[in-house]
Formats: structure tokens, C-alpha cells, sequence
């Protein structure tokens, strides 16, 4: 089977965070995180990646990316809220991305096989892109996707709260996944709110999506047939988003796909707040002192 593309979603701004994550370096030879993604999808037997930014940073990201692309067959594509299907227009004043739907429908022309789809400022760990690689090495339909979850006490940090869809599993399969947009860690586990108020709990174990996906190109096609109806329907023009795991949902739920979940022990890091980069700064360099990386990734 050919090997599979990694696809890194870049276009987007941390606003929590204070800058532009995807640039932030977490060690001392300038690498980011998604850096260490590359590395670990190469590890693991990815055969490409492709890279989903904005025009507006192509000249800084770039810069960033030449070291990996000595290393691995690389593409860029953008992301831009004009770039609509024919008889659409972007409505007057948008500014916000039209989503991670949209986003991997930009890549379409770059992709022709098995792809798994990342945020680029997440580290997911090299058993993410193993069990998602070991998936791939089996016969698979067009109608096969799949996603790696975490464990919820894997994927906090301690600075503030996040958000994380819930993931509701059966035999194996993904059936549905429920946004939680306000966690807090709670020790080894966390609660959750809706209104600010009043508190749910939410158990470590409780499996999570941190949009860790791999698709065929049946999810391309999916993506391109639904976003019309998007954008005819939207109830809020300036604001409303096309995402990701909305389309994989009605995939599922119109018996046109299945998703199958993979499990991972990794700990998940990110810097979704700038007083966490330290934290991820010495989870990684312990990594490199237990051998799981080279001194340097890139050389």
C-alpha cells in the first residue's frame, strides 16, 4: 500500500497562547513541535506531509520547515477564506477560518491515498503515528477511517482549561464525540462546565479526540459534497465554522464510513498556554536523554 501523507493543520493563530504556536521553538535547535511530529510520522513509516498554512506566514513557516524538507517529500497548501466553492463568496467582514473542514479540503489536490490529519502544535507521541501506520498496513476499504484517542489525564495541562471532544465508543468503533469546550484538571482527572457554574466530573480514563484522524480519500469527497450545504445554511455568516469531525460524524451516522479507535498510552503536549511551553521543553528533552530522539532531529 502507499504510504501514508501526513497533513499539518498550520493556518491557525493561538490566541490563548500569545503568538504564533506553530513557530515556538521547544528545543535548542529551533525545532517546534511539529517538527517532532515530522520526525515521528517519518519513524513510523509516513512517506509525506503536507502542510496547510496562510499566505500570510508562507515566507516565516517556510523557513521553518527547509530542514525537513531534505528529509521527507513535502507540499504546501493554503488556507484562505475566499477559496469557496463556484456561485460562493466569503461574506463581508469574515475573518475567522471557515474550519478544520475546510481546511483539509484545501489539501485535496495533494492528497491520493491514506492521509492522517494533525494540529500542528500538539505533540501526539510516536505511538500515535505507529498504531496509525500499523492500520494502514491492513487491507482497508475507502469506507475505513480511523482516530487515536487519549486518556483524558494524558491530555491536560495545568495552566488553565481546555477543550476536548468526549468520545463515545462501541466494540472498538467511534460513535459519536461530544465537545466539552471548559475542562479542568482535577488531579488524575477533571470536571467540566457549561455554564460557568456548576461543575460534571469527567474520569482520566474517559477517552478524548485531540484530532488525531486518518482518512481515505473517501473523507475528500465527503468534505467537497457537504460544504455547500454549509455555507447555504450556516446560522452565522461571520462566525460559523465547517469542521472535521462534523463530517466524519455524518459520515458515520449515514452508514457511508466507519472509525475505527486506536489506542495510545502517550502523553499528549501542547502549548496551549505560554506558561506550558516549559513544561513541554523538559518532557522533550528528557525523551532525548532516554534515547527516543537523536541530539539532533534534523541534521
Amino acid at each position: 500500500m502507499k504510504k501514508p501523507t501526513l497533513v499539518v493543520m498550520a493556518a491557525g493563530m493561538g490566541s490563548r497562547f500569545g503568538g504564533l504556536k506553530q513557530i515556538t521553538p521547544v528545543d535548542g535547535d529551533g525545532n517546534s513541535l511539529l517538527h517532532y511530529s515530522i520526525y515521528d510520522a517519518m519513524t513510523a513509516g509516513f512517506g509525506k506531509v503536507v502542510f496547510i498554512i496562510k499566505h500570510a506566514i508562507d515566507a516565516e513557516f517556510r523557513e521553518l520547515t527547509r530542514r525537513v524538507e531534505r528529509h521527507i517529500e513535502t507540499a504546501y497548501v493554503y488556507q484562505e477564506n475566499d477559496i469557496l466553492p463556484e456561485g460562493f463568496s466569503a461574506p463581508e467582514g469574515r475573518v475567522k477560518p471557515w474550519g478544520t473542514g475546510h481546511a483539509v479540503l484545501c489539501a485535496k489536490d495533494e492528497l491520493d491515498g491514506p492521509f492522517a490529519v494533525i494540529n500542528s502544535d500538539d505533540y501526539y507521541g510516536r505511538g500515535a503515528y505507529t498504531a496509525l501506520a500499523d492500520f494502514w498496513k491492513q487491507p482497508r476499504t475507502e469506507h475505513e477511517f480511523c482516530m487515536v484517542g487519549y486518556r483524558l489525564r494524558n491530555a491536560m495541562t495545568d495552566s488553565g482549561y481546555v477543550a476536548r471532544g468526549v468520545c463515545d465508543v462501541q466494540d472498538g468503533f467511534l460513535t459519536g464525540i461530544t465537545e466539552r469546550t471548559h475542562i479542568e484538571k482535577r488531579g488524575d482527572d477533571a470536571e467540566f462546565t457549561l455554564d460557568g457554574k456548576t461543575w460534571q466530573p469527567l474520569p482520566g480514563d474517559t477517552v478524548v479526540s485531540m484530532n488525531c484522524w486518518g482518512f481515505s480519500t473517501l473523507l475528500l469527497d465527503e468534505l467537497e459534497a457537504r460544504f455547500p450545504a454549509f455555507l447555504r445554511t450556516m446560522p452565522d455568516p461571520l462566525k460559523s465554522e465547517f469542521f472535521l469531525p462534523t463530517v466524519a460524524d455524518a459520515a458515520i451516522h449515514d452508514g457511508l464510513a466507519s472509525v475505527r479507535m486506536l489506542h495510545t498510552d502517550e502523553h499528549w503536549y501542547g502549548v496551549t498556554y505560554r506558561e506550558d511551553l516549559g513544561l513541554v521543553q523538559q518532557a522533550l528533552a528528557k525523551k532525548h536523554a532516554e534515547g527516543l530522539y537523536p541530539e539532533h532531529l534534523f541534521d
